[in-house]
Formats: C-alpha cells, structure tokens, sequence
C-alpha cells in the first residue's frame, strides 16, 4: 500500500492482492520507522467498518486509518470505479481523503508494474 500525503490529503494506493486481502481480512496496515526509538513510527492503515456509512477517518497517536464503509468497499473492489474520494471536515478544514486502485505506470518497468491494476490508457495515442 502507497501513502502520499500531500498538504491536506491523505492518499492510499493499493495493488490488486492488497484488494483481495482488504476484502477477506478486513484490514491492510503498513508501519514506517523514522528513527532507532521505538516510538519513531507511524502505521497508516485501510480498513472496512461497520460502524460507518461514509468514508472517514481515524487518528491516535503514531496511527492514522481510513474507514470505508462494507458496502463501499465491496462495490470499489468488485467493479471499474478507480477510487473513492471524499472531503472529511477536521475541525474548521478539510481533510481530502482518496483510496486508489495502483494502476501499472505506462512509462515504468515490469518490476515497477508487478501486481499493478491494468492501466486503462495503456496503449493511447496523445
């Protein structure tokens, strides 16, 4: 799973076995050390809630995991839609949260495009 973040947005990007795992665990996590200390990490996460009908998201500290909601999920993962995107208000701004299929880049390497979703302007012409 790919995190970017960048100035108020939150994005996830997951790979095709990603998908399938989110769909029959209910979760994907990753954990990125910044230092030796033990609490020099951050665990971003995907996960599925029952307990929300838009996606969301969730804080603690070191942790940061968006919520979507079944439905939501199932639908993303079984059908052609590329994300799920939504504005979440934090307080008085806006959090952009975006969940993406990882799409195989037309300019990258087989390794680079390993369990990538198919890219749908492969093969057009600018």
């Amino acid at each position: 799973m790919k995190l970017r973040i960048n100035g108020n947005s939150l994005r996830l990007r997951v790979s095709r076995s990603e998908l399938t795992r989110l769909m029959q665990t209910g979760r994907l996590e990753e954990t990125i050390r910044f230092a030796p200390e033990k609490d020099a990490t951050l665990t971003y996460a995907l996960e599925q809630s029952a307990d929300h009908d838009a996606m969301t998201v969730r804080w603690r500290p070191q942790q940061v995991a968006v919520l979507l909601p079944h439905e939501e999920a199932r639908k993303w993962s079984e059908g052609d839609q590329v994300g799920l995107y939504r504005d979440c208000h934090v307080g008085d701004e806006i959090l952009a949260l975006l969940v993406e299929k990882d799409f195989a880049c037309l300019d990258g390497t087989q390794a680079d495009n390993e369990d990538t979703f198919p890219n749908p302007n492969k093969g057009a012409v600018c």
